[in-house]
């Protein structure tokens, strides 16, 4: 048995969330000129939510960025937390980044930006402010599952 700690740095998804904000406001930015463009941006953005989901946030490029190159720089946590919710949160992100690649990639500009948006005000609140919309309704459902007996 390993004493290790569990759990993931917190501060690596907040910064998965600032490099995920950039990336869909660029895709935002030039969905009205160039929505084929902003398409393959939202959509890379929806294979890097995947890997988050599928695997942890602390597999994905940004966070193997964050642990090799970022964290080392930076004192240690002073906790490490559940990796569970920023997991659930990329899922939610790859439905809307999905959604938002269709949407820019059928000419329904309108509805791709819309859920971008969305992602973008999420990814903000994040980095910004370390809350994370997807985890808080990860949360929420774990406490409004029935109790088991």
């Amino acid at each position: 048995m390993s004493d290790a700690p569990t759990g993931i740095d917190p501060r690596g998804p907040r910064f998965t969330a600032a490099v995920t904000f950039v990336v869909l406001a660029v895709a935002l930015l030039l969905s009205d000129a160039h929505p084929g463009i902003a398409a393959v941006v939202t959509g890379a953005q929806a294979v890097l939510f995947a890997i988050g989901a599928g695997l942890g946030v602390q597999k994905t490029p940004t966070g193997l960025f964050f642990r090799s190159v970022v964290r080392p720089r930076l004192t240690p946590p002073d906790h490490l937390e559940d990796p569970a919710p920023p997991r659930f949160a990329q899922a939610v992100g790859l439905v809307f980044a999905v959604v938002a690649t269709i949407g820019l990639a059928t000419g329904a500009t309108l509805l791709g930006q819309v859920f971008a948006g969305f992602a973008i005000v999420a990814a903000f609140l994040n980095a910004a402010f370390a809350f994370c919309l997807g985890c808080e309704m990860y949360l929420l459902g774990l406490r409004l599952r029935p109790a088991r007996t």
